[in-house]
């Protein structure tokens, strides 16, 4: 199902958390209230989905490469994204993904807590993110694009800061 973008934003309150957990290639096996309500989605309809059915067309895929791979390592991360509801409508969160482990130490899927984000960082991050999305879009192939975007972004976050976590808090602070 295609979704149209629609330039309306949904706002949630600073004081709620969007909850979810995933398995290790993305499906959603969680999904708290917050969620569902602010993707306009029933937790039915969100269940054993890919994670990015809520993903903006305005995000770049290197975010989401860099967000990968650093869980891959084992290692948290907080990112600035901005989803899409199931009317088009679009929300920015402040992320914080982890792995999840079993009593045995084996990563066994991914949890992400998200909250609303200060309005002034979502402008300072939108202008990278437009700019990364740029780059990719000069690459018809999608994973020389994300490289391109990832790239780019390497070195924009590395003029700024030592990596891309230092660079969000140092955005926050």
């Amino acid at each position: 199902m295609h979704i149209t973008p629609v330039d309306t934003e949904i706002k949630f309150s600073p004081d709620e958390i969007i909850v979810s957990k995933t398995d290790l290639k993305g499906r959603i096996t969680y999904a708290n209230d917050v969620f569902c309500r602010v993707a306009e989605m029933k937790t039915a309809d969100v269940i054993g989905k890919p994670h990015n059915i809520i993903r903006h067309p305005d995000m770049p895929r290197s975010v989401f490469k860099l967000l990968w791979e650093t869980l891959h390592q084992e290692k948290e991360i907080f990112a600035y994204v901005k989803n899409m509801s199931a009317t088009g409508k679009f929300y920015w969160v402040i992320a914080h993904v982890t792995p999840s482990w079993n009593a045995e130490g084996a990563v066994i899927g991914y949890h992400s807590n998200r909250r609303a984000p200060d309005t002034a960082m979502v402008r300072e991050i939108s202008k990278l993110y437009a700019d990364a999305l740029a780059e990719e879009n000069k690459h018809t192939n999608p994973k020389a694009a994300a490289d391109a975007g990832y790239e780019f972004l390497n070195a924009k976050v590395q003029a700024a800061a030592e990596n891309y976590d230092e660079f969000v808090w140092k955005m926050v602070a």
